[in-house]
């Protein structure tokens, strides 16, 4: 351990900055690590595990609150974070994907179990699918669940115009995740593969792939969870894919997911079944973020005009405006 380390360690007890201290001593187990003491790097990592447990028994304040980790230095510009408090309950999702998800929750949440048994938690996640299917939305909810901050990575801040700092700014990312638990979202992933079919900077992106990919064989010292999402899975380098614990397909809902979805987002308007039937011809092909926005559109339109239910006729057109929208955004692209 350096002298800095330690002088951090200090300062964070002083402050009563538990996150902070489990940070600096999640950053010591990773040098070990990197080091060649592979065991007591694991028994570092086991202890820190253990006293976050123990702050979240009774007596110690119930749950743990949210760390309130947020990027310093160069990382300001190349990461932000948010503390969500969505779940899952609040999502629509088919009952594969909920099962998935569930799953890698308990594995984070018992992941001192799981090393103790020489096995690790499910890190690399990878979500394909239409866009406004949920994805970005996931990534939100197991923050939420974990109770970690969600750091959102700017990709395209990453991607630099000069030689080389494309490489820098990765490792100052892939050292954050090994330093400060949280959530970490990689939206647009398929930026890199699109990148990489540029024949103008082949060599930096050639970089810039070989980075990444040693970033998904690195030991994760603080088995924070890395969610990649993207729209266009084909595009992918298939060294990328290989390298996630997970790849998650979303699909567009289908008539009864629709129909949870714009419930769920009416709130206190019900929808009655002879309704929705009438409409629901309209509510096909549309994402879970379409039919949100229609939803929304109802309801601000019955909250001015002070009615008390939802006719089938305003939301008939509110699911075929967002139909048009959705039928000129494609000619347009």
């Amino acid at each position: 351990m350096s002298a800095k380390q330690i002088v951090a360690l200090l300062n964070s007890h002083i402050d009563g900055d538990d996150e902070q201290f489990f940070s600096i001593a999640l950053q010591v187990a990773a040098d070990e690590a990197r080091a060649g003491r592979a065991n007591e790097a694991e028994r570092l990592k086991r202890l820190v595990q253990k006293a976050r447990d123990q702050r979240r028994q009774p007596g110690h304040g119930g749950r743990a609150p949210i760390p309130l980790a947020r990027p310093r230095g160069e990382l300001q510009g190349l990461v932000d974070s948010t503390y969500p408090k969505v779940t899952l309950d609040s999502m629509v999702l088919s009952g594969d994907v909920r099962l998935r998800l569930d799953r890698l929750v308990r594995e984070q949440r018992e992941r001192a179990t799981l090393r103790d048994h020489g096995q690790a938690p499910a890190t690399h996640l990878l979500l394909v699918g239409p866009p406004g299917t949920g994805k970005t939305m996931t990534a939100s909810a197991l923050a939420g669940e974990l109770r970690l901050p969600l750091f959102t990575v700017r990709l395209e801040s990453l991607f630099s115009r000069f030689f080389g700092e494309t490489a820098g700014k990765l490792r100052l990312l892939f050292d954050q995740v090994a330093q400060v638990r949280g959530v970490y979202l990689l939206d647009e992933f398929d930026a890199i593969g699109q990148r990489r079919a540029e024949s103008n900077d082949v060599g930096e992106i050639r970089r810039v792939l070989n980075s990444v990919l040693s970033f998904m064989e690195e030991p994760n010292a603080t088995d924070s969870p890395v969610v990649a999402a993207t729209n266009h899975v084909e595009i992918l380098d298939s060294a990328l894919a290989r390298r996630f614990d997970e790849v998650i397909a979303y699909e567009l809902p289908d008539s009864t997911g629709a129909r949870e979805v714009v419930q769920r987002r009416l709130g206190k308007f019900k929808v009655a079944v002879k309704i929705w039937d009438a409409v629901s011809g309209h509510a096909e092909g549309l994402s879970q973020g379409e039919l949100t926005r229609a939803a929304d559109t109802v309801v601000k339109n019955a909250i001015l005009e002070a009615a008390s239910k939802i006719s089938a006729e305003a939301l008939d057109t509110a699911l075929r405006d967002r139909q048009t929208f959705r039928q000129r955004f494609r000619r347009s692209t």
